[in-house]
Formats: C-alpha cells, sequence, structure tokens
C-alpha cells in the first residue's frame, strides 16, 4: 500500500511545484503529477478489485489519534478508481478552461495548490479507518472545495454561494462528529472496526447513529432537504471543479452511508423505508426542479440531487431486501446504487465540462440567449448529446444500466410478502419511471435549446469555432466511458459484487440471472449500435456530392429570426404548468408606458420552495436579532474595554455565590 501513499503525497505536492513553473506551464505541470498519482493510486485499488483482498496501513500518530489504518478494501477501491479517474479527465481539461484566466493576469496559485488538495483528501477519506482521522480527511476535503467554489471571489454572488457551502458543510460535519462520538463512547476506540460490535448489538443505537449519519453525510451527498447548498456552489465553481464536486466529491457522502451500513450490517426496516422514501423524493425534488432553470450549471446542479436520489433508491432497496433478509433483492439494489455512483460521475462530468467549453465560448450560462450552437461547436454538441441520452437512462449508454439493476431489484422486491414493502415499492417504480420521463423532457429542453435553431443573442453568434484538444480529450474520454459501459454491462456487473459484499455481510449468490440479462443487453446494444453505423455509412455514400441546398418555401415570410423558436420557459411551461403549488414564481415585470415605450421587460425566476419558506426566514430572524446588537459594536476602545471590566466583575461574583 506504499505505493497508494506515494500516490497521496505526489498530489499534495503537485500545487506547490506547479507554482514553481511559468504561468504558460503550471497547469500542464499540475496535470502530468496527477497523471502519475492517479496512477499510483490505481494500482492498488485495482489489484484490491482484482484479488478481493484487503491492503491495509498503519501509522502510529500521538496519544490523541493513536494507531490509525488506512485499509483499502473493495468499496475503498470502487470509490478510489472513480475519484482518480474523474478527477484526473478535470484536471486535463482544466489546462484549457483556465487559459482565458491566466491571459487576464489572474493569480492561480491557490487555486492549483486546493485542487489536488481536494483529490488527496477524497482519496483519504475513502480509506481512513479512525474517527478522528477521518474528521481532519473530511474537513481537508470540504475546505479545499470551499476555496475552489470561491475562485472568481471578486464577484459577490459567488463568494456568497461559498460562504453558504462552508455552512452547510460545518451543518453537516457536526451530526457525523455525533455520530462517531457516540460509536466511539459505546465501543471506547476511535477505529472503525470496533463500532461494529456495538452496533449489531444494540439495534435501537444502530438507528440512531444511522440517523444521524445520514444527515451528516447526506447533507454533503445533497440529499433533500439538506440539499440546500448544492444548487449555488455548483454553478459559482469553475467548470472542471464543478464536475469534481458533483461528479465525485459529493459521492463521498454515499460512501459515508455505505460505510455506516457495512458496520451495522443489518438496517431496521424503519430505516430502511427511510432512506427509500427520501431517496425517491430527492429524486423527484432534483429533476423537477432542474426543469424550471435557465441558467446551465444550476440546471445541472439539480439533476445531481436527481442522480442522488436514484442512488438513494437503489441503497434503500438493497436496505429492504437487508432487512427482510432477502439476498437477490440486497445485491441488485446495492449493486445498481453502487453502479449508478460510477455512471453518473462520468456523464454528470462530460455534461459539466461541456457546459464550460460552452461558457468559455459565449460568457453566458443562460440558455435563453443561446442557439444555434451546433454549427459552431458540433463536437461539443455531440458529446453533451452523449451525456444528456447517458442521464436520461436511454439505451446504449451507461446510465440505463444502473437504473435497470435499480427497477430489477425493486420488481424482485415485490416478492417480499410484506403488504407495506409492496405499496412501497410500486410507489416508487412510478417515481423512478416519472423521474425518467422528466429527466427526458428537461434534457430535450437543455439540448435543443443551446445548440440547435437560432442564435438568441450576439454572443452566441459570434461563436466561431469549438473549444481546443485539451478540454476536447477528457470529454471524449468520458463520452466513451459512458457507451462502453452501456454495451459490455456483464464485465462490470462482475466487479461490483465484492462492493456490495462489503456492505451486505454475505457472499452474494442467485446472481446468474442479473448476469444473463446482462448479456442479453450486451447483445441488443451492440445490434443497434452496428445497426446505426451501417445507416450513417450508407447515408455518407449514397449522398456524397450529390447534396443540392436550396432555399426552404417561405410559406407566407421571408425568412425565420430567434423571435420566431421556443424559449426555454415556453417549451417547459405546459408541463410546469400543472405542477404550480410546487413553485414560488418571482416575476420581474416592467409594462409599456406609452404608446413608444422606451424599456419593457420581463422575467420570470423560480425559486427552491425550501429555501423560500424554510431558509430565509430562518435567515432572516437571524439577522433581526442580531441587528439588536449592533450598537454593541461601535468601534470605540473605551467602550469594549468596559465590556471587559464588566465580564470580569460578573465572573468574580458568580464565583463567589458558587464557592
Amino acid at each position: 500500500m506504499n505505493i497508494f501513499f506515494i500516490g497521496i503525497i505526489t498530489l499534495f505536492l503537485s500545487g506547490f511545484v506547479s507554482m514553481l513553473f511559468n504561468k504558460k506551464f503550471k497547469t500542464a505541470i499540475l496535470a502530468c503529477l496527477v497523471s502519475v498519482s492517479a496512477v499510483l493510486t490505481l494500482i492498488p485499488a485495482v489489484k484490491v478489485l482484482i484479488s478481493g483482498q484487503n491492503l491495509m496501513q498503519s501509522f502510529n500518530f500521538n496519544q490523541i489519534f493513536g494507531s490509525v489504518q488506512f485499509v483499502i478494501d473493495p468499496l475503498s477501491a470502487f470509490f478510489i478508481i472513480v475519484i482518480s479517474i474523474m478527477s484526473l479527465a478535470s484536471v486535463i481539461y482544466s489546462n484549457g478552461y483556465l487559459n482565458p484566466y491566466i491571459e487576464q493576469g489572474k493569480n492561480i496559485n491557490s487555486h492549483l495548490v486546493f485542487l489536488p488538495m481536494l483529490i488527496a483528501s477524497m482519496l483519504l477519506v475513502v480509506t481512513c479507518q479512525n474517527a478522528l482521522m477521518f474528521l481532519v480527511c473530511w474537513e481537508i476535503m470540504s475546505l479545499s472545495s470551499f476555496f475552489l467554489v470561491i475562485f472568481e471571489n471578486e464577484k459577490k454572488e459567488v463568494l456568497k454561494a461559498g460562504i453558504k457551502y462552508l455552512v452547510f458543510m460545518h451543518f453537516s460535519v457536526l451530526f457525523i462528529i455525533m455520530a462517531f462520538a457516540i460509536m466511539s463512547i459505546t465501543s471506547g476506540s476511535f477505529d472503525f472496526s470496533s463500532f461494529a460490535f456495538a452496533l449489531q448489538h444494540n439495534k435501537h443505537l444502530a438507528n440512531l447513529v444511522f440517523i444521524l449519519a445520514f444527515i451528516g453525510f447526506g447533507t454533503k451527498a445533497g440529499f433533500v432537504p439538506f440539499h440546500n447548498w448544492l444548487p449555488d456552489a455548483h454553478p459559482a465553481a469553475p467548470s472542471h471543479v464543478s464536475a469534481i464536486m458533483s461528479g465525485v466529491m459529493i459521492k463521498t457522502g454515499i460512501y459515508g452511508i455505505l460505510r455506516i451500513l457495512s458496520l451495522i450490517h443489518t438496517p431496521s426496516i424503519f430505516i430502511s423505508y427511510l432512506v427509500l422514501v427520501l431517496s425517491v423524493v430527492s429524486a423527484l425534488y432534483g429533476v423537477l426542479y432542474a426543469i424550471t432553470q435557465h441558467d446551465l450549471k444550476r440546471l445541472l446542479a439539480y439533476h445531481s440531487i436527481e442522480n442522488i436520489g436514484i442512488i438513494g433508491i437503489g441503497i434503500g432497496v438493497g436496505m429492504l431486501g437487508l432487512a427482510y433478509s432477502h439476498p437477490i433483492v440486497a445485491v441488485l439494489g446495492f449493486a445498481g446504487g453502487i453502479l449508478h455512483i460510477l455512471n453518473h460521475s462520468i456523464f454528470k462530468e462530460l455534461l459539466f465540462l461541456s457546459a464550460g467549453s460552452v461558457y468559455t465560448k459565449t460568457h453566458t450560462r443562460n440558455v435563453e440567449v443561446l442557439g444555434g450552437l451546433i454549427k459552431s461547436m458540433p463536437v461539443t454538441a455531440l458529446l453533451f448529446l452523449i451525456g444528456s441520452i447517458a442521464i436520461c437512462g436511454l439505451p446504449p449508454f451507461n446510465g440505463f444500466i444502473s437504473e435497470f439493476l435499480v427497477y430489477f431489484g425493486m420488481f424482485k422486491g415485490l416478492s417480499i410478502h410484506n403488504f407495506f414493502s409492496m405499496v412501497t415499492l410500486l410507489f416508487s417504480i412510478a417515481g423512478l419511471a416519472l423521474v425518467g420521463t422528466m429527466a427526458v423532457l428537461c434534457f430535450t429542453k437543455a439540448f435543443s435549446i443551446i445548440f440547435l435553431g437560432m442564435p438568441r443573442s450576439e454572443a452566441a453568434e459570434k461563436v466561431q469555432h469549438d473549444t481546443g484538444k485539451t478540454m476536447i480529450l477528457p470529454m471524449s474520454f468520458l463520452a466513451v466511458l459512458t457507451l462502453l459501459i452501456g454495451l459490455f454491462p456483464q464485465y462490470v456487473f462482475d466487479y461490483l459484487l465484492m462492493p456490495v459484499h462489503v456492505v451486505t455481510g454475505f457472499t452474494p449468490a442467485g446472481t446468474s440471472e442479473p448476469v444473463s440479462l446482462m448479456q442479453t443487453i450486451s447483445g441488443y446494444a451492440l445490434a443497434f449500435v452496428l445497426f446505426l453505423i451501417v445507416v450513417v455509412t450508407l447515408k455518407l455514400l449514397l449522398t456524397r456530392n450529390k447534396i443540392d441546398l436550396q432555399e426552404t418555401w417561405g410559406c407566407g415570410y421571408n425568412r425565420g429570426n430567434n423571435h420566431m423558436q421556443y424559449t426555454a420557459s415556453s417549451y417547459a411551461s405546459p408541463f410546469l404548468s400543472m405542477l404550480r403549488p410546487l413553485f414560488k414564481k418571482v416575476f420581474d415585470i416592467e409594462k409599456p408606458k406609452h404608446l413608444f415605450p422606451k424599456s419593457a421587460h420581463f422575467s420570470l425566476h423560480i425559486d427552491d420552495i425550501e429555501e423560500a419558506y424554510l431558509i430565509n426566514p430562518v435567515i432572516k430572524g437571524d439577522e433581526w436579532f442580531l441587528s439588536k446588537f449592533e450598537t454593541i459594536q461601535s468601534g470605540n476602545i473605551q467602550s469594549y474595554i468596559k465590556y471587559g471590566l464588566i465580564f470580569l466583575v460578573l465572573v468574580i461574583i458568580g464565583s463567589l455565590l458558587i464557592g
């Protein structure tokens, strides 16, 4: 396991080393060093997944921490592979994305330090087996990602989003600390291995610890109702950071939940239903609000909430399988959830990086002012389309496979002889189907409004060519991964069984049926892709040099313009009009006042109902309360001395009374 820690040390040093070079080479040096560290961390992880044997390394720290173990088991190995590969793709992409900032003279040194620090801390989080050291690594991850979010801190909205993110992360860590404290007091140790005995022999304690941990880790993951930071932080961060945060970092929250489950082994029926219901709500909530968004990155952020919900549905189904002693349901549920962790990291990074390419060329995230970019950015358009198909769960791409496993697990769960579980699973199946339908609506809107039609603004019209190779290559790599997993799912499924074993505690049995189905899906997917290749090839051969372009028949008008096409709002309006109570609409209207008005405008903004009706009132109440103490902070040094003397007198009087 020494090679793993060499990779970690390389990551921590890479940012400082890259700072020493000329600004033209900083990002390239960082990418090279991160590539080396990725290889070093992948080697032991792949070895564990192939052999099934854990790797372990102990370090003796001070008296507070004691002996700290870092373990790579199959669950950790799976997350190491996801973190290393996906983070490397984003770091390579950053070479092209950061160039305009470097040319403008922006200092990116701190960004170069915190980016590999975030990757290294995530790798340590998924391998650390000591509660105190885990919290240290967790805080490094939160703080480094905070500084990455506020990269453009000169913008007020970016700084506001960063502070909001930091507040939520410290809210989450409080619940994690409480869960760890309870387990440590009960077991008398900070080692995860000692927690298992206490949790497995006290179901009430296990329920309390899991609920506290779920709130803490679920806030990081973005489960509703702990999601509020996510739609603000992801758009504020640079696109390659958004890709890492959405594709990788929020999955550390899922890792924490799975690790606690591995210690409990058999969850209670109550918390199993709780996770499943919250996950269905999260998936529906995320995709519903994604449809309402005009900011492309905010739209993708809400889809992260949706997909965290889908992962949670798989985990919830697996937990029900464990609770009701139904092994195949447990295997299918956890396999679907764990596979969706990988799949979501791939297609969500692809989509965020594509959004970054669009932003680099147009300098806007507002989809309403885009359009027609497929002509000037054909490669980005194709890659965004692949990511859109994958996130909608459509074949032959990877999103279909993991969602199929989750569906399969839910249908198998109907055989559990319990009326309540049957009703819950039926509603979950219907909810997941509705999520898929709304995802298709959302991404047909996003792709068509951004890339098809005519440019809706000068910014879109001025785009002449696609982004550079350093941005296209990592996106192309991710697109290929989405297709390969969709075409050959049976090989991926084989390696999911070992991480599933870590969570369930038993060797999965009866998996021949899902493997057979994966092989069947692979055959049909390959046939479909070959059919498309043949059709496209024939079309190109038959139409070569025989296309005669003519003006489209005018139908009574001379030429179409960008006012004659759908906007994002009008496209989604018929569907959203049926769900009005679920939104808070904020209108900004300036009506025409004269026969020839100088100005008039109309805009509609959809507020998150949780933020509008729960969080904002609390913040306003807090501001009102604190404003009553503004006079205390007068800036007068004599007043501060007076406060200190009063406090000392009160302390002396109090100590005398107690004595």
